[in-house]
């Protein structure tokens, strides 16, 4: 503990000691500003509360000096959801969805985003970002698997704990600061049968073992607060699950941040879970159980106050979250300058963040298949479907146009580039031009209603603008001269998000029927995925020339597409996660359990479709025999990779290990470590991974950490199919 954080720690003790019980529940508060009246916002600014949620600019800026003011003058701490960069507001830069970073595999990436997206949430007088998700994304239904960072708990600690450091920098304090936070505890993305929020029954073994993982490195990244999750396990709603709150991530972590719940999880355990009769019981198991802070459920604050005046709640309770609160406003710099002047962004801070965007969304795209289709030399192309110029589907969710106050027709102050667009920016450059035909909508005449999940005006106007059926006259005017089709299907942003789960994963629509018809024209046909998550895409594997992926992107998913399939850019980018051959096949994910027969299906294989860690290049990487060693401080596996191809390229070198059963069954393989090599042709380098015995530990029934005796296997290869990897052995 530094001498900062004890300063801050006693500065917060002091101001403690003087609150009463209504400025302690207060703090306990936060409140979403934008659902307010001005004069309700200020009223709460004048009452000390501990936080305001989506507000921004002037705003931000006349509730903090009203909170200022106050008794004590504690200041205000905003939030935001700066998912994806500070993208609720129009103007910010839009960053690839979580998923597509996760592409990159580029730990250095994610802290520079981090850091370009503090900075733009600073200038905007903001100090919080509910950021990153660290939820395991093992059901594809699931309407929020583009939130993640994909299945393995692995990848999703090292990618969440870069993208920690980046927002919060080496100094919490600075001015371009702000304050992560890891959410949702506990195994959010497990709820059964892919349905958001619904009950997860998981043993806490194996959430031990598979899902506290991530969440205990950002631990460790010294994450300074954390989200409860929506939903239950094993019954147990976990805005109350005091084992999994306090026990676990305060206690045993050492968790020294503080807890915030998700939106209105107080009142939904009266409203939703039934498990407290009243509000005030809901207050109170919430508090017992080690939230700090309530989300959007404001009228708890007096629920608060009464329960501690009726007994039923005791004050300490208050008092410790309270001093976690405080204690990192401290931290934050908060009680300064911090607080009463925005960041100044640098005069070239924008146009750095623009460049780091397109170096992001180039380390997103991934090359699924290519029968030498790629990369493009045709005069005339065809750029086919509804993905393929639709700014608001390329876009995804969690932007200004998508949430939480969405207007799908503003004006972009900086607009996207859809791939129609992209390809006809650099058709000069490489001598072809391009036809366009939509094609298709998203959803076809006969799709039905149920998709229209709100009857709002505004989402019954989007749904009938992203509907159309096949229109061939069109697609057969836009193809007759073509030389290749580029076909852009996938799934927009009505399909996916919060409570926007899919029970079948296949092309909605027409969009099928448009691929057919385009594969009948006998011309080369390259599919891109404009997709938030994997889509059962069997047909497109056996029948597309070449297939591209392409999670939601940033505003310049466009420029990097027409760059891959023309040949600028040379394709590095590697699958997060798991591609199922049909809906009926999830869950398929690469640590699986061994089953009695191989986990096969009599009608579909156990293999995926695409595997975690799958992605091609232009060029060849050519892998020597590994070698095992031992160190002092643990073993080492060594690799020489070459560049065999004649492009410059980048590889990302992945590393699996097999653990003994020690009377209980384990995953077939589990990443433990992987580098990204960029590597010129012909070069070769050789790689030394180190893995530490935690890494290779199983986790008994009590919860302790072992590493049994037995024989290990360490697989080391370019992604997690057993073909791509060679393997050693070891006994402990």
């Amino acid at each position: 503990m530094n001498d900062r954080y004890v300063e801050a720690a006693r500065r917060a003790e002091e101001l403690l000691a003087r609150m009463t019980l209504e400025e302690k529940a207060a703090q306990m508060t936060q409140v979403p500003a934008s659902a307010l009246t001005d004069e309700q916002a200020e009223a709460w600014a004048a009452r000390g509360v501990g936080s305001f949620l989506h507000t921004l600019g002037e705003r931000a800026a006349r509730l903090q000096q009203i909170a200022l003011h106050s008794r004590l003058g504690i200041p205000v701490l905003f939030g935001i959801d700066a998912v994806r960069g500070h993208a609720l507001k129009n103007g910010a830069t839009i960053y690839p969805c979580p998923l597509a970073l996760a592409c990159s595999w580029d730990r250095e990436l994610l802290t520079a985003v981090g850091r370009a997206t503090a900075g733009e949430v600073a200038a905007d007088g903001l100090h919080w970002t509910f950021s990153p998700l660290l939820c395991v994304a093992r059901d594809l239904r699931w309407g929020r698997v583009d939130e993640t960072f994909g299945e393995s708990p692995r990848l999703i600690g090292e990618l969440a704990s870069a993208m920690i450091r980046g927002y919060q920098g080496d100094d919490l304090s600075a001015p371009d600061s702000i304050m992560a936070c890891a959410k949702h505890y506990l195994a959010y993305g497990e709820s059964t049968g892919g349905r958001d929020s619904v009950d997860a029954p998981i043993p806490l073994r194996l959430i031990r073992q598979l899902f506290l993982p991530p969440f205990a490195q950002a631990v460790q990244a010294g994450c300074a607060t954390f989200m409860t999750a929506y939903s239950s396990i094993d019954g147990v709603p976990l805005t109350i699950h005091r084992e999994l709150l306090t026990h676990i991530l305060k206690e045993e972590l050492g968790f020294d941040g503080f807890v915030v719940t998700d939106w209105d999880n107080v009142r939904a355990l009266v409203t939703r879970q039934h498990v407290a009769e009243s509000l005030r019981d809901a207050a109170v198991l919430a508090a017992n159980a080690g939230n700090d802070m309530f989300m959007s459920t404001p009228e708890a604050c007096d629920e608060l106050i009464a329960a501690v005046r009726e007994g039923s709640l005791s004050e300490t309770v208050l008092d410790g979250a309270v001093r976690r609160i405080l204690t990192l406003k401290y931290r934050l710099g908060l009680f300064g300058e911090k607080s009463l002047h925005a960041y100044a962004l640098p005069a070239d801070a924008m146009e750095k963040h623009r460049a780091l965007n397109r170096r992001a969304q180039e380390e997103a795209l991934v090359l699924l298949q290519n029968n030498g289709a790629l990369p493009l030399s045709a005069h005339q192309i065809a750029v086919v479907g509804p993905a393929a110029d639709d700014a608001v589907a390329m876009l995804g969710d969690w932007t200004y146009l998508s949430h939480p106050d969405p207007h799908p027709d503003a004006t972009h102050a900086i607009p996207p580039v859809t791939p129609y667009r992209g390809l006809c920016a650099l058709g000069e450059r490489h001598g072809f031009t391009v036809s366009y035909a939509r094609g298709c909508g998203f959803f076809s005449a006969e799709t039905p209603a149920t998709v229209q999940y709100e009857a709002t005006p505004a989402l019954q106007a989007e749904f009938a603008r992203l509907s159309g059926s096949l229109n061939l006259p069109a697609v057969q005017a836009a193809c007759a001269d073509a030389e290749v089709i580029v076909a852009c299907v996938g799934d927009c942003l009505a399909q996916n998000g919060e409570g926007r789960d899919r029970a079948d994963l296949n092309l909605s629509g027409d969009q099928q029927v448009l691929l057919e018809t385009l594969k009948s024209f006998g011309k080369p046909l390259i599919v891109v995925l404009v997709t938030a998550k994997p889509l059962t895409t069997l047909w497109i594997k056996l029948n597309a020339d070449a297939v591209v992926q392409a999670f939601s992107g940033g505003q310049t998913l466009g420029d990097a597409l027409a760059r891959l399939l023309t040949g600028e850019l040379n394709p590095s980018g590697k699958l997060p996660i798991s591609f199922a051959h049909t809906t009926g096949q999830l869950p398929v994910y690469h640590n699986s359990l061994p089953g009695w027969h191989d986990g096969r299906y009599m009608d579909a294989p156990a293999e995926p479709l695409y595997p975690f860690g799958f992605g091609l290049s232009y060029t060849r990487f050519r892998y020597g025999a590994p070698l095992y060693s031992e160190v002092e401080t643990g073993r080492t596996l060594s690799v020489t990779v070459q560049n065999a191809g004649g492009w410059d390229g980048v590889e990302t070198v992945q590393v699996y290990a097999h653990r003994p059963s020690a009377g209980r069954i384990t995953p077939v393989k589990e990443l433990v470590d992987f580098i990204r090599v960029p590597l010129a042709a012909g070069e070769e380098k050789e790689l030394v991974f180190s893995i530490p015995d935690d890494r290779l530990c199983a986790v008994r029934d009590d919860g302790s950490r072992v590493l049994e005796h037995g024989e290990y296997t360490l697989m080391v290869g370019s992604s997690s199919r057993d073909a791509d990897l060679q393997w050693v052995r070891f006994r402990v």
